[in-house]
């Protein structure tokens, strides 16, 4: 007796992602003297391949081909050009428009932290991680709403100070719209931050934005004091490990591990968008 067929796997792109990412592919490239070759696999295919790899941790070269996803070198080599053109940028920007429409951003209250990952391969955005015997290993950095929704990810290197990267996730956040007739918003009202960001530079930049910093001062601030509030970037921080291929890097370059961030990032943020 043959044994019942297996079950494909979850779709990890819902329709209501797919919508938006579908008009931010480029066009495959014209074929060469017109020879086509092997039927091209589908894109929405390939960007579940993607995130198949990123939620299993499984490696690209790994990725089997009867999953429908095509090869995992077809996946990572389309993840490739599809950075080159910021469709994973402006996907999340996307998701964050749509939520942003829906009222289900808060800006009146966001919060910034990091987390450090072992980078076993070492590469790109990587350094020596005081925290686990000089290894190297990178930091994921985090901004998020009073809801814990995603708005800006940066990756460094583990060896880098928290506070050196406030003025990037800021400076580098797109213009998100909202409901009604308010003009998109690019700035919180109020910053929420860890004794790592009381630094001088950072509370004059904030000042010279117009961003209220609340970040404990060292000496003086208690950390249960702090964490009614940042316990939301916390929680989100605690997401990022649950995809696997981020919870421990073997990725090693630039391209390959900021698209995964960002798209991990943007399926946290899709997860609130409504379904049909």
């Amino acid at each position: 007796m043959s044994s019942p067929a297996s079950s494909p796997p979850p779709r990890l792109i819902s329709d209501e992602l797919w919508a938006l990412v579908e008009p931010l592919i480029p066009p495959p490239k014209p074929a060469v003297h017109g020879r086509t070759g092997r039927p091209r696999t589908s894109d929405r295919d390939v960007l579940e391949g993607i995130a198949f790899v990123l939620s299993t941790g499984i490696g690209w070269a790994k990725l089997p081909t009867e999953l429908g996803y095509g090869s995992g070198w077809t996946c990572w080599r389309r993840m490739h050009e599809w950075a080159e053109a910021g469709v994973f940028d402006r996907l999340h920007t996307a998701v964050l428009n749509q939520l942003g429409e829906q009222g289900r951003l808060i800006w009146s209250r966001t919060s910034l932290d990091s987390v450090s990952v072992r980078a076993k391969k070492g590469g790109a955005l990587t350094g020596p991680n005081p925290t686990d015997r000089g290894k190297a290993g990178s930091k994921y950095h985090l901004l998020v709403d009073a809801h814990g929704l995603p708005l800006n990810v940066l990756v460094s290197g583990a060896n880098r100070h928290d506070s050196m990267l406030v003025e990037p996730l800021l400076d580098s956040m797109p213009a998100i719209r909202r409901g009604g007739r308010g003009h998109p918003r690019r700035r919180p009202v109020k910053l929420h931050a860890d004794k790592g960001y009381d630094n001088p530079r950072v509370r004059r930049y904030l000042r010279r934005r117009g961003i209220t910093a609340r970040i404990a001062r060292i000496g003086r601030d208690s950390s249960a004091r702090l964490g009614r509030h940042r316990w939301v970037v916390e929680r989100t921080l605690g997401w990022l490990p649950s995809y696997k291929r981020l919870a421990l890097r073997y990725d090693r370059t630039a391209t390959t591990i900021t698209s995964l961030v960002r798209l991990a990032v943007t399926l946290i943020c899709a997860r609130r968008l409504p379904t049909n």
